[in-house]
């Protein structure tokens, strides 16, 4: 049997890309959205009525009409307040992006102090400037002392640019035989505001979607430095971006992923306990009342020694002291 193919177009009057169907005579929402990213279904003229109809989508396959899809033209549909991507609105989408990313670049242009951990205690300032210096301008450089003089094991730096900024952050450092962390301080926080996270939480995703996948789309918004999906499969992922500043923008935005509408929310940093997700968690000293609560939260009792849960999008692992 001769592989069929049906013609599949952005616009009615652009030229058709021919898209093959499967054994059963239907098509793939995939073999579609991997020639017209973000494409959610299909749509045709009824030759008939004049009108647009829309063509029957299940579980991510298309269905001919009437058993035929003949030699009519199928344009591609894109989620609601997307933009349907004609050659002049290829053009629009790509303005609207780079103006999108200038004004997020813009936004976190501005440099900020970052601390540097596990510093040696004969480290100098000179020392930590010559080395930083190696990444870009170093516009303030500080080894934090005690009243006798000695060192405290950390220190400050700022760079002139936040391009610098970032990579610093991204990488562990060598500093005279030692590997030393630099990221921003929580000290310049307020006592009641929580550590940012770098990390985001996305939902809804589907088992199809890779690692790199994910890697390659949110780098586009910062510098990612990891991607875990857990295993096995549970509809979500974690990303961790370089700087906190991009993955809190992030937060609360829906987006498109491999024609998926995708959640981002925050993931909690791991300082937060669970007393933080749950107020009223007990704690080792109301041990004789876990039972109750731990049967209040919807988890079964009595526990294994050690497990992993997931509850309202936080991972976190239980163990019986």
């Amino acid at each position: 049997m001769s592989e069929l193919y049906i013609r599949v177009a952005e616009d009615e009057n652009e030229e058709p890309m021919e898209i093959p169907s499967e054994d059963d005579g239907t098509v793939l929402l995939s073999s579609v959205a991997a020639q017209f990213p973000g494409a959610c279904g299909l749509r045709y003229r009824n030759p008939e009525s004049q009108c647009m109809r829309g063509v029957r989508l299940v579980e991510g396959v298309l269905h001919a009409p009437e058993n035929d899809w003949g030699s009519l033209v199928y344009v591609v549909n894109y989620p609601k307040g997307g933009i349907v991507m004609s050659s002049d609105n290829k053009r629009k989408m790509e303005e609207i992006d780079a103006a999108s990313a200038v004004k997020v670049k813009r936004g976190f242009q501005k440099t900020s102090d970052l601390i540097v951990l596990g510093l040696p205690w004969k480290t100098t300032e000179q020392d930590l400037k010559d080395y930083f210096s190696t990444f870009g301008e170093v516009i303030m450089v500080q080894v934090k002392r005690q009243t006798n003089g000695n060192s405290k094991g950390f220190g400050f730096v700022r760079f002139a640019d936040y391009e610098t900024q970032t990579k610093v952050i991204a990488q562990r450092h060598m500093i005279d035989g030692r590997w030393c962390d630099c990221k921003h301080p929580n000290s310049k926080m307020c006592p009641d505001e929580p550590m940012r996270s770098r990390k985001i939480f996305v939902g809804r995703c589907t088992e199809d979607m890779t690692p790199d996948e994910l890697r390659q789309y949110f780098m586009q918004y910062g510098e990612v430095t990891d991607v875990f999906i857990p295993k096995p499969f549970r509809a979500f992922a974690f990303v961790t971006f370089a700087d906190d500043q991009v993955a809190q923008a992030l937060c609360g935005e829906d987006l498109i992923i491999k024609g998926i509408s995708v959640h981002i929310s925050n993931a909690e940093p791991k300082h937060n306990n669970i007393q933080h997700i749950f107020p009223n968690f007990p704690s080792r000293e109301e041990a004789p009342h876990w039972l109750q609560c731990w049967t209040d939260l919807g988890i079964p009792s009595p526990l294994p020694m050690s497990k992993c849960f997931v509850i309202k999008e936080h991972s976190f692992t239980l163990h019986i002291l």
